[in-house]
């Protein structure tokens, strides 16, 4: 990996996954340089550039999030990026009551090159793999996410019916003796080089068997059939080693500074 490699997809990532392009298709709002996202779940906060605010102007954009958010007794997320600036801003938002949750790391990678290093790797012996837009399916999808993390996912179903709808988004699950096992699904950004992959969780024991890869390889290959050039992941820590390895570039980090009322 190059630094100007690095640099050049960071850029991309930057004008072309940030702003108004997280805002899919819910209410939005807009405050200065950021989107204010109104998802059923919780806010949400976007924004290419902070445009070089700080100080008191900068700590007064954060309130006012906060507080929005807050009258209508909803939690918020503003979504940090890493090299985001001023370098003071993970304080500021602390300050104005928003908690860190856990880091992920920013992955990018071309298409076509995941599609050629994962080439017959798209199957599993004893798993299906299927692309659904089926609502029982996206329940049973919800159910396998809450056993694997261990608390209530139910909103996930209604989630993917959402998505869906919107017409940019596949959806896959895998299973095993008709269990669903492992599921992920894939956002293909309108007006733009990138596919975001989502999802992925398996269920303990199922992992290390193939899935999570033979999950990337199909909507790798979907993304570049419909002619998205780049993937993007926000990985975790158990998730970015096995992507980096397949070849995603490491770009930035992403975390959730989350304000929750009382």
């Amino acid at each position: 990996m190059t630094d100007a490699l690095s640099g050049q997809l960071l850029a991309a990532y930057d004008e072309q996954l940030r702003g108004a392009s997280e805002s899919g298709d819910v209410p939005t709002s807009t405050d200065g340089p950021v989107i204010r996202v109104e998802y059923p779940q919780r806010g949400f906060v976007s924004y290419r550039t902070l445009e070089g605010l700080d100080g008191a102007e900068l700590d007064a954009l954060i309130a006012r999030q906060r507080d929005f958010f807050a009258a209508k007794r909803q939690s918020v997320e503003w979504k940090l990026r890493g090299h985001d600036l001023p370098a003071d801003l993970p304080d500021r938002l602390r300050a104005a009551g928003f908690e860190p949750e856990e880091q992920e790391t920013v992955l990018i990678a071309e298409s076509a090159d995941i599609v050629e290093r994962l080439r017959g790797r798209e199957s599993v012996h004893g798993v299906v793999l299927r692309l659904t837009s089926e609502p029982g399916d996206f329940a049973k999808i919800a159910a396998m996410e809450s056993t694997v993390w261990g608390e209530d996912w139910s909103w996930l179903a209604d989630d993917l019916v959402r998505r869906q709808a919107a017409g940019d988004t596949d959806i896959y699950l895998a299973e095993a003796n008709g269990q669903v096992v492992s599921a992920a699904w894939a956002v293909h950004k309108k007006g733009t080089d990138f596919t975001g992959l989502w999802g992925g969780s398996t269920l303990a024991d199922w992992r290390g068997k193939g899935i999570y890869k033979a999950l990337v390889a199909v909507r790798a290959a979907r993304a570049l059939e419909l002619g998205h050039k780049y993937l993007q992941v926000d990985a975790s820590d158990d998730s970015s080693p096995i992507l980096q390895r397949l070849g995603f570039i490491p770009v930035t980090t992403t975390t959730p500074y989350v304000y929750t009322p009382a």
